[in-house]
């Protein structure tokens, strides 16, 4: 683990010596990151979110079943990996221990011909790609000769301007597809590290895969399992989250959008349709869609530097997320979590009590199981009826045991608001500077100075941001941490 040299930030003070207000659009992991920080250093904060609960993507909300159950219903499993290390910073000032989260125990990924394990990969990262090379069933003496080797060694020679320059306009497919992996390998191997961030591998930047091989594997010293939470995030992590930023003087209204963004002077404006808002610096940690509708609704945004940023912003394709209730439990051995491949659209399943306490008193209760089915990077004219036609197969190839089970509830969530990291499209992203002053951005559509992904890219962008405003005030910066930033053999 080493920490990330940002240029330019400079500042000392503790904290702010004249007063600050700032508005923070969205609360997300991004912009309650840069919301905390902000507070903490003495800024007024008020955070804006439209939706009635926090969290945004891995946000929770109060749902009830049929049979009177209560339960939170979230926008599917997250993994909390261990080189998250500026998310698990922020999650320590809720609880020092981490106590919410717990080992899981593999996290394979399953075909319909075998699975592939990614336990006892714990040393560093040339001995974990050595060791799993070596042990695959799915990569033979003879499929290693005709691997393309200067393809396959940018795996670990990953350099943010290197590969970028030489990758950022190939899509995935062409880059795996140049590999000539075993095509059993390559869904075992390599297809969820495109599809963990929803982007389809016709469409994504070969550069961003081989950063998303960097800090998931080939850079990382942490290995490759994750923990996991024991109960839903909004008890877990937003609930005490939104009670520390209380305790720091920071006002958070839910249910509340942010309509329209003014310049107002040497500030600016919010309004939210019932008052208007006035601060000295603006944190912008909106989804892209949401990002995109209030850009447009916004005199405030109308400069055209500005909207350049967003010409490299827009969502990928849409994601599913089906949770079952099923009359009779899955097999003991059904580990928390699994990645699938080759089974239709289905890319992972999720046997919920095995990880949260309110499935799990469900599942004592009643006997049943509480299993989740992810679906990523769908095309638009896939119809719900389709997906879970198509899901349910899935989930009864791989795991035949349920097959003859009843479905007692379900909730099915269908969302596009994922960031597209689309190849050529890396230079014109935007980064949390913007030119408009007192103005940042953050998010996990931001291009970042180090590698990250998924919740430790929000996480991470979302403390750069309030780093680069404090910075403007000579206050000192919250430590950023990352993987290397370059491979082994850049």
């Amino acid at each position: 683990m080493r920490p990330v040299a940002l240029t330019g930030l400079t500042g000392t003070a503790p904290r702010l010596s004249a007063g600050r207000r700032a508005v923070v659009v969205g609360a997300g992991l991004a912009g309650l990151a840069a919301a905390t920080i902000l507070a903490e250093r003495g800024c007024a904060v008020t955070v804006l979110e439209r939706e009635s609960f926090a969290g945004g993507r891995v946000g929770s909300w109060s749902d009830q079943l049929a049979d009177g159950t209560r339960f939170e219903m979230e926008r599917g499993f997250h993994a909390f990996f261990r080189q998250y290390y500026n998310l698990r910073a922020l999650l320590r000032r809720l609880d020092p221990a981490l106590g919410f989260l717990r080992a899981a125990p593999d996290y394979p990924i399953i075909t319909p011909t075998g699975s592939e394990t990614f336990t006892g990969l714990d040393g560093s990262p040339l001995v974990n790609l050595a060791k799993l090379t070596w042990r695959t069933e799915t990569i033979r003496l003879p499929d290693l000769l005709k691997v393309d080797k200067v393809a396959a060694l940018e795996m670990l020679r990953y350099d943010p301007e290197r590969t970028y320059a030489r990758w950022g306009g190939t899509t995935s497919k062409a880059y795996l597809d140049q590999l000539n992996f075993p095509s059993e390998a390559r869904l075992r191997l390599l297809h969820v590290f495109a599809h963990s961030c929803f982007n389809p591998q016709e469409e994504m930047s070969a550069a961003d895969l081989l950063q998303m091989f960097h800090f998931y594997f080939t850079g990382n010293p942490d290995g490759l399992l994750f923990d996991i939470a024991d109960r839903p995030f909004g008890r877990a992590i937003f609930t005490p989250w939104l009670a520390l930023l209380g305790q720091l003087g920071a006002e958070v209204r839910l249910g509340t959008p942010a309509a329209a963004i003014h310049r107002d002077g040497n500030g600016w404006r919010v309004d939210t349709g019932s008052d208007s808002l006035a601060a000295d610096w603006l944190v912008l940690a909106a989804d892209v869609p949401g990002l995109q509708r209030l850009q447009a609704a916004s005199p405030g945004l109308a400069d055209p530097a500005f909207a350049a940023l967003l010409t490299g912003t827009r969502p990928t394709l849409g994601f599913a997320v089906w949770r079952l209730w099923l009359d009779r439990p899955v097999r003991p051995d059904r580990l928390p979590f699994a990645g699938t491949a080759a089974v239709g659209c289905l890319d992972n399943i999720s046997v919920y009590e095995r990880c949260e306490d309110e499935s799990a008193d469900w599942h004592r209760a009643r006997g049943g199981s509480v299993v989740e089915l992810h679906a990523y990077a769908l095309p638009d004219h896939r119809t719900e009826a389709d997906v879970k036609a198509e899901l349910l197969a899935g989930l009864h190839r791989l795991y035949p045991e349920t097959a003859g089970a009843t479905i007692l509830h379900d909730r099915y969530l269908y969302r596009r608001d994922c960031p597209s990291f689309a190849a050529g499209s890396h230079a014109v992203r935007p980064t949390v500077r913007t030119p408009l002053p007192g103005l940042v951005l953050a998010g996990d559509f931001v291009r970042l100075p180090f590698p990250s992904a998924l919740m430790e890219r929000a996480s991470a962008a979302g403390i750069l941001a309030a780093n680069v405003l404090l910075d403007g005030a000579g206050v000192r910066p919250e430590p950023l941490w990352s993987v290397p930033v370059k491979g082994l053999l850049a």
